[in-house]
Parts: C-alpha cells; sequence; structure tokens
C-alpha cells in the first residue's frame, strides 16, 4: 500500500510512529491572496504542498522517513491587499505562528522541519527566515531554503528570474499540473503579458501589485503556461526541498 505521507490524514499512531522512526517534516508555507482573474486564491498554498509531498516521496523512496504537515495558508500579503478575498497577517503574527508550528513539530518528535515556501513577498520571506532562526536558537533543526535566491531562483525558468513571475507563466503552469480545473481557461489564454518587475518594483519601494504595475494583480505572461512546464518546475521544486531535508539530517 503507497505510505501516506500527509500528517493531516494520518492516526495519532500513525503519526507517532513516523516521528520515532525519525521522519523530518515539511511545511508547505503559502497565503490567501489573489492571484490574477484566473487562479484560485489558494494558489501559494496548492503549490507549496504539492512541492513539499513531492519532495516527502522523494526521501521516502529513498527510504527516509517524511511527513507533510498541514500547510501555512495565511501570511504577510500585504501587496495584494486592494484585491478581494486576500488575508494578510500582520508580520509579528505570521513570524509566530510558522515559529510555534515549527516548535510544534519539533515537540511532536520530528527529526527536523523543512519550510517549503510558494509566497514570495518580501514581508512574508521575512516572517518565514525569523521563524527558522528563533527555532533554531532555540535547538530546533529546521531550514528555509529560499526560493527566491541563488542558486535555486535560476532553475525556475526565465520568468521567474525576470521577477514577472506572480500569477503569469510559471505559477499558472504549476496549478495546471495538479489542479487544472481551478484555472479558468479562457480568461488565462486571453491575458496581455505584464512584463512589469516585482523585484524591480520592490527595489524602487513600491508596495502594492497595484503601484508595481498589476491592475489585475497578474505579472508575466500566463497565456504561456502550460501543464507540462508545471511538471517540470514540480521536479526542481521538489529537489530543492529534498536537498535541504537531507543537508538538514546529515549530523
Amino acid at each position: 500500500m503507497k505510505p501516506n505521507l500527509l500528517l493531516a490524514e494520518m492516526t495519532y499512531e500513525e503519526a507517532a510512529a513516523a516521528a520515532a522512526a525519525g521522519a523530518v517534516a515539511f511545511l508547505p508555507a503559502g497565503a490567501t491572496e489573489a492571484h490574477g482573474p484566473h487562479l484560485p486564491l489558494a494558489t501559494d498554498v496548492i503549490i507549496a504542498q504539492t512541492a513539499a509531498l513531492r519532495a516527502a516521496r522523494r526521501l521516502d523512496l529513498e527510504g527516509t522517513p517524511a511527513v507533510v504537515l498541514p500547510p501555512l495558508a495565511y501570511a504577510v500579503t500585504e501587496f495584494a491587499a486592494d484585491f478581494g478575498g486576500t488575508i494578510s497577517l500582520p508580520l509579528e503574527t505570521a513570524t509566530a505562528l510558522a515559529r510555534d508550528v515549527i516548535l510544534g513539530a519539533a515537540r511532536a518528535g520530528f527529526a527536523g522541519v523543512v519550510v517549503c515556501n510558494a509566497h514570495l513577498e518580501p514581508g512574508n520571506l521575512a516572517a518565514l527566515k525569523a521563524a527558522v532562526a528563533a527555532a533554531n536558537e532555540q535547538g530546533v533543526r529546521a531550514s528555509f531554503p529560499d526560493v527566491t535566491r541563488k542558486p535555486h531562483a535560476l532553475r525556475l525558468g526565465e520568468e521567474f528570474k525576470s521577477g514577472a513571475c506572480h500569477a503569469g507563466s510559471y505559477e499558472t503552469s504549476l496549478v495546471l499540473a495538479v489542479e487544472p480545473f481551478l484555472v479558468r481557461d479562457e480568461l488565462a489564454a486571453g491575458l496581455a503579458p505584464n512584463p512589469s518587475s516585482l523585484s524591480v518594483a520592490i527595489r524602487e519601494g513600491k508596495t502594492s501589485f497595484l503601484e508595481a504595475g498589476g491592475p489585475r494583480a497578474y505579472f508575466g505572461y500566463p497565456a504561456d503556461a502550460s501543464a507540462t512546464e508545471g511538471e517540470r518546475l514540480y521536479g526542481e521544486l521538489a529537489d530543492i526541498f529534498a536537498t535541504a531535508a537531507r543537508e538538514l539530517l546529515t549530523p
């Protein structure tokens, strides 16, 4: 029988057995925020959880126990605050939430925690980095491979490297690969390219999608997305997160 790697679907006895076997825990980190007119608010959660599960499967096939924790579905999402359905947390709350989930996983007996993040807003990145640092200070093995930084970012495609990658081809491809019915295909196909770089806008001090040149909460090239590209990207993300877990478990 195919092993169940999702902690939320385990019984307490199964979870205890996984912890006793030395399982590493993957913590998906996403957000509830606008992703253009064509993608669901849960886009980042879908991407993070799928990438985490694929990383966990890689370890499991190697004989290393792994579990995927329930995802963080709320985060700092101020850039999308002008758009319907976006729910943003204060930085302090987001930091405390991630920190305490990591500490809770350690208390539950898991050997370490790898944060698998798909929400790339600077405030969220800062919250996750601070959360992992705080957990480390308490003796917990935890890591946060930041996909926005080299060498990881170089593996995720030209659009991603350009910084114009919110609800563009990158994220649309990832959702298409696993939840195609959640993508509004006709809308995506009709969206004009928006090459405005969020990375550049952030460096210039802009603080919202509207200021950055995204009046419909998307950046990049959503019409170019494909499930095939999404599968390729999941392979890269899974490798990044699985590698982080192996390094975390190395004595």
